[in-house]
């Protein structure tokens, strides 16, 4: 891939999109760190990584550990790691059935606000949940997409981002068909009494992630006003090489 090609990339607004499919999450984040080097410095365009994780709880910088209510020993038995991360926000689990999003977005070219970076995540969920009839909202006070249950209000989806010289990390994660009964091993987002619920759940029947994933994309460029260009793991691996190479 020649330079003026990665020019060419630059110029456009362009989100390349990967499907990392079911990925650990230490895995995901280092992509995430070599992904970030490069958008600061200009070499490739935005790019939105997504997947599913087995299961993982992690802690974001200003999170508090007394919101993990499992011991080391519990989390042992059910087979669930434990991750300290650089993300903003407190405490939360990822697990299959979750439609993650790593955007890594050059906010310098959109808006330089952390704010209304959050609240456009929060918007492509709301946009999403929507064509299936579901009525989510935001919380005052609070980040992530909610639901009004007959036991309260409930967290559909949960954002945790960080932003460094204005590119974006880390993201959203998006309960679709997700085993909520892993939420009880926290205190998720650190709000006493939050419940999760799932896509599945609100529906009563089954949804696949990939379908609920092609929707996600539809609205992320219509939100972010970015073009969506599908990217193969080889393709983004040449990128990668090429820009490194370039810098």
């Amino acid at each position: 891939m020649s330079e003026d090609v990665l020019g060419a990339m630059q110029a456009d607004k362009q989100c390349l999109v990967l499907d990392l499919g079911l990925t650990p999450f230490a895995e995901a984040w280092e992509l995430q760190r070599q992904i970030v080097a490069l958008r600061k410095s200009g070499m490739i365009p935005d790019v939105l990584l997504l997947c599913e994780h087995p299961h993982v709880i992690t802690q974001g910088r200003n999170g508090r550990r007394e919101h993990l209510l499992a011991t080391e020993s519990v989390l042992r038995q059910m087979n669930v790691e434990f991750c300290a991360t650089d993300r903003g926000g407190d405490i939360t689990y990822h697990g299959p059935g979750q439609l993650v999003g790593y955007p890594i977005l050059k906010l310098d070219e959109m808006h330089r606000d952390v704010v209304w970076y959050v609240r456009q995540l929060e918007e492509v969920m709301l946009r999403a949940s929507a064509e299936y009839g579901i009525a989510a909202r935001r919380a005052a006070g609070k980040t992530g997409v909610w639901v009004d249950t007959p036991r309260g209000d409930e967290k559909l989806a949960a954002i945790g981002v960080h932003i460094s010289r204005w590119v974006t990390s880390h993201g959203f994660a998006y309960n679709v068909s997700t085993d909520l009964r892993f939420f009880d091993l926290i205190i998720p987002c650190g709000i006493a009494g939050c419940r999760a619920t799932s896509l599945e759940r609100q529906l009563d029947r089954r949804v696949s992630r990939d379908e609920f994933s092609g929707r996600v994309l539809n609205h992320f460029g219509e939100v972010f006003v970015r073009r969506i260009e599908y990217a193969g793991r080889e393709a983004l691996k040449e990128l990668l090489t090429t820009a490194e190479a370039a810098v």
